[in-house]
Formats: C-alpha cells, structure tokens, sequence
C-alpha cells in the first residue's frame, strides 16, 4: 500500500490522538471538549488561521499553499460527535463518559483530518488553500447545515468539498465510491390514528385505531412496490407503534406510529411523502378513524458530483490501488449532503476491516485504517491544487 512515509511514521501518535477522543466523546452540538483538542492540535502545527463557533461548535482552519496563483481552495471534512449509546467493547480506552460512545467511527475521522493537517502544514506542496472543516451534530443536529448557513462556502470562498466515512466490511484500507446518489435523504413521520376506545369484548361498540393501524402499516409498503419506479429505490419503515392503552381488555382510542422514508432521488422522495399522506388519511377513514400526519423531512440525499467522484477515485487509487468506483448507494443518511448542494465535491467510503457496524455497542475505529485516510486527504489537495 503506497502510504505517504510521513503517515507510516505518525501512526501512532495519530492512533493516541483517535483513542483519547474516543474515551471521551460528546453529542451533538455540546462538543466543546473535543473542539478545543481539535484547535489545540491545529495550532501545535503552526496553524494560526482558526475560527471558532462556525455552526455552534465547529472549527475551521486554513493551511495556505506554497503558492496561491491558481486560486483555488479545497475544503476537506470530518465530524466530531458521537452516538448516545452505551459502550460495550471492554477496550482500554473505552468511554469514560456515560451513555455516549464513538459508535460511528468519527473519532477516527476527526483523528485523520488532524493527521493530514499536520502533513499539509509542514509540506505546504500545493498551490492555492485548504480549508479544514471539523462539523458538529452529523449524527442527527445537522451540523453541515449550521456551518453552512454561517457562511461557511461563501466566507472561505471553498470551490471544492471532501469528506470520507469509514466502511465496516470493507477491506481495511480500501476506498469506495459512487458518482451520484452515494446516501439516501432521511425523512421522518409520525402518524397519530384517532378512533373511538371501548371494551375489547364488545368491539362493534368501539372504532378500532389498532386495526386500523394494521392496514396502514400494510398499505405504506404498496409505495415502494406499486407507486416507484422498481429501478428506483425507497424505504418505508414504520419503527415504533403505541397505543394509548397498555390493558389486555380494551381497545384504545388512540394509536401513535413512528417512522422513516429513505430515498435517493429527489422526484421519489416527493413522491413517497405525498403517498404516504393520501394511504394514511384513506385507509384510516376506510376503518372509521381519522388521522394526522406529521412528516418532517430530515437531510437531503448525498450526491457526488461526477468530476469530483473521479477526482477523488483517483487520488485514491494511488494510495490503495483497486478503487471501487461503483460502490451500492446506502440508505442511511448523512449531512455531507447540505455542503454538497452548496459546492462540487465528494464523499468516499474508507474500508475499516470486519466487526461491528457502525451504531453498534461493540463497534471500534480500526486504527489500520488512519494511514489510508490521511494519505487520501493529502494526496487529493496536491492532485487538485499541484505546485508548478
């Protein structure tokens, strides 16, 4: 694996700095401790150019090239928050803070990005500006968002935006990717079925909303297999079902559902979202209830730019040969995608070997991988912004 030598020899000391913050991980927006370690960090590298506070807690910094005659400048990302789960991996360096766990391997971007910072500054061998992008709150709070509408593109004037994930499954050290669609946009529901509560042993003088419920759960399925295009692709998944009553012998008045739609395609997602309003309100009225619809569109699918996925398959290919350049879209979602609507760029998936998948209580970083993802960083900035 041709790794940048300066990696091979950080590795460790780029290891220490992923398990510190893995002990101590924070949600959300409330990452301070782990921005100021992140500004800490930048300024040992003699990175002075560091702002603050950009969408809440995010921290941004610029590393001037060599030169700066081609006017060009290369945002690169990573986030920093963790998931509200509770650790089960018995590591050494396992959370120290409660309830909170590194469960989606942002420790190990985080840890990456700061690791090719401190090669960029010390080589400088590129002509023009990197802006380094450290987001809170991907996990759910948006982030991406906030950094954006404080301006972030447009005050740093970024041209082109990197990020990368780290794949479970993946061979350690691999890179995949997708031009278009790579993530899927991450819209949420929560539907309310009003009927008319009563003895279980006397339903005919009741208006049964669990039955009701029952259809629509049925119903919400004909979206993805008579309403889409079958080339197309759209989830449905109705996640938590409640009933305002918990007694074996009466039938409620009320029952709650909870879910998600995925989509990768801006028309199907419009789609769904208007379908999944019109099933409801008609198979509820069908059973002689009502209902109410509450549908919240979350983020937006994460598309790569076609010229950028190229750009970045083939730095890639010169740190790990063998890209996979078609990679399946996923379903899950990511708020990459709000910097993505605003510049060109790419999102690349970084393979973090077998265990657990991300989201999981016994899930781990692997730190094999750290070489491999600053290596990428790196060479993607002088490939773009090559010194004459």
């Amino acid at each position: 694996m041709p790794i940048k030598n300066r990696f091979a020899e950080m590795h460790a000391e780029i290891t220490g700095w992923r398990r510190h913050l893995h002990q101590y991980p924070e949600l959300q927006f409330d990452v301070f401790e782990t921005a100021k370690f992140v500004e800490e960090k930048l300024r040992s590298f003699g990175i002075t150019d560091i702002t603050t506070g950009i969408g809440r807690t995010g921290v941004v910094a610029v590393i001037e090239g060599h030169n700066s005659t081609s006017g060009r400048t290369v945002g690169l990302r990573a986030d920093m928050d963790a998931l509200p789960i509770e650790e089960a991996t018995g590591l050494e360096y396992a959370s120290k803070n409660p309830g909170k766990m590194h469960a989606c391997g942002h420790d190990g971007h985080t840890a990456i990005l700061l690791g090719a910072a401190q090669y960029l500054a010390e080589t400088r061998n590129f002509d023009g500006r990197v802006v380094l992008i450290f987001q809170p709150a991907e996990e759910g709070g948006g982030g991406g968002r906030e950094m954006c509408q404080d301006g972030l593109m447009d005050r740093w004037k970024i041209d082109e935006v990197y990020g990368l994930h780290n794949m479970p499954g993946g061979e350690v050290g691999t890179f995949h990717i997708r031009a278009g669609a790579m993530l899927a946009a991450t819209d949420e529901f929560e539907i309310v079925i009003t009927g008319q509560g009563g003895h279980a042993a006397a339903p005919h003088e009741a208006i049964d909303p669990n039955l009701a419920a029952a259809h629509v759960i049925v119903a919400l399925q004909t979206i993805a297999s008579r309403n889409v295009d079958p080339q197309k692709q759209v989830v449905v998944s109705v996640c938590m079902l409640r009933s305002d009553s918990e007694a074996h012998n009466i039938i409620p008045h009320r029952v709650t559902m909870r879910g998600t739609v995925r989509t990768l395609d801006a028309g199907v997602r419009d789609l769904a979202e208007k379908r999944l309003q019109e099933i409801v309100d008609l198979t509820a009225r069908a059973q002689g209830c009502t209902a109410q619809v509450d549908f919240v569109r979350g983020y937006p699918a994460t598309v790569n730019h076609d010229a950028n996925t190229d750009y970045a398959a083939d730095a890639a290919e010169v740190v790990t040969p063998g890209v996979e350049r078609n990679t399946p879209p996923i379903m899950a979602g990511e708020d990459f995608s709000y910097m993505l609507e605003e510049r060109p760029g790419a999102y690349i998936q970084l393979g973090n070997g077998d265990g657990a998948t991300v989201h999981h209580p016994e899930y781990n970083f692997n730190d094999e991988a750290i070489p491999a993802g600053c290596s990428w960083f790196a060479e993607l900035v002088e490939r773009r912004m090559p010194l004459t």
